[in-house]
């Protein structure tokens, strides 16, 4: 018999080595369905107190959540009447925010591609771990040092958009700066090999390449630092105050937020009312309080839906 061919041993062989790779393994199939089933009902702990606290901000801010609640102010309203609004609080809201936004997004993601691109040494390493120091500081403390910081220029008592502003933007960079130097460290070096071949220079690859490559990521980054801020209440009641007027400028004067406004709502608590008093709500301020958290979930996501619309314009489409 010839050397090359194969014996009945050998086709024996053969054929229980393959009758064990295709048969299933009874263990495997039992650990691989108790994890997908352990998964499944995390998934589902985890959602439960999710929806219950989406389902309770609905059912008790719905019943005031109307266009006269959404278009009028506090001003002039006090007791119990039954009237006034957050407009005021959602127009101080997005002002302020976005002007962190403002302050923060160029800050941390230049910070994010000095890290990724060029740091190197010693400054590289003080920046990252500055970085990681400023994301865990408490609300409080950086709504304490925009307030320190700016009663330097304006004196004590000073209370302005712009001071909530900038407390915001000390919790929002390290956010940005993280969840940027993650997306640019995702593009691979590939493309930026490819791009210097061409002869295309460092600063032109980075924005031509590299940044447009890991638009859709920073831009849930971004969203993620909003989201951070947008609730807080702690920095902003120090540095805004509270107002009951309508206020654009975040230059001048106080400005009311929602996280305020539902915190100085609640705080109020039951209106004493008057046995014969018809116009007068014992739990008007409750009912204020409860709109106004809808009046945010409903802002945090449309700003979520708006962001998820930019990813998908800007990022790069495969042909």
């Amino acid at each position: 018999m010839s050397a090359t061919t194969p014996t009945t041993d050998d086709a024996g062989a053969v054929e229980r080595t393959r009758a064990l790779l295709t048969a299933a393994d009874s263990g495997r199939r039992r650990t691989d369905l108790a994890m997908t089933v352990l998964i499944y009902g995390a998934f589902a702990l985890a959602l439960i107190p999710l929806l219950s606290l989406l389902w309770t901000v609905i059912v008790n801010g719905v019943e005031r959540f109307d266009g006269d609640f959404l278009f009028t102010s506090m001003r002039g309203v006090f007791g119990g009447m039954d009237m006034g609004g957050a407009y005021h609080a959602a127009i101080g809201t997005l002002m302020i925010t976005l002007t962190a936004t403002v302050i923060s997004v160029p800050i941390g993601l230049l910070v994010a591609i000095y890290l990724v691109e060029y740091g190197r040494g010693a400054l590289a390493r003080a920046t990252t771990f500055f970085v990681d120091v400023m994301t865990g500081i408490p609300s409080i403390v950086a709504g304490l040092f925009a307030f320190a910081l700016f009663t330097i220029f304006l004196g004590p008592g000073a209370k302005l958009g712009i001071i909530a502003a900038v407390a915001l933007s000390v919790l929002m960079i390290p956010v940005v700066v993280r969840s940027c130097e993650e997306m640019l460290k995702l593009v691979p070096n590939e493309l930026r090999e490819a791009s210097y071949a061409l002869g295309v220079p460092k600063w032109l690859t980075i924005v031509r390449v590299v940044l447009r490559t890991s638009v859709a990521g920073i831009t849930t980054g971004v969203l993620l630092a909003i989201a951070r801020v947008i609730g807080e209440t702690a920095p902003i009641l120090i540095t805004a105050g509270v107002s009951d007027s309508i206020n654009f400028n975040p230059f001048d004067g106080r400005m009311m937020t929602l996280p305020v406004y539902i915190f100085s709502q609640y705080r109020q608590g039951p209106v004493p009312c008057r046995e014969d008093a018809l116009d007068c709500l014992v739990n008007i301020n409750f009912d204020r309080a409860w709109a106004a958290a809808l009046l945010l979930i409903i802002i945090v996501m449309l700003l979520n839906l708006i962001g998820r619309l930019v990813t998908r314009w800007f990022s790069p489409k495969l042909r």
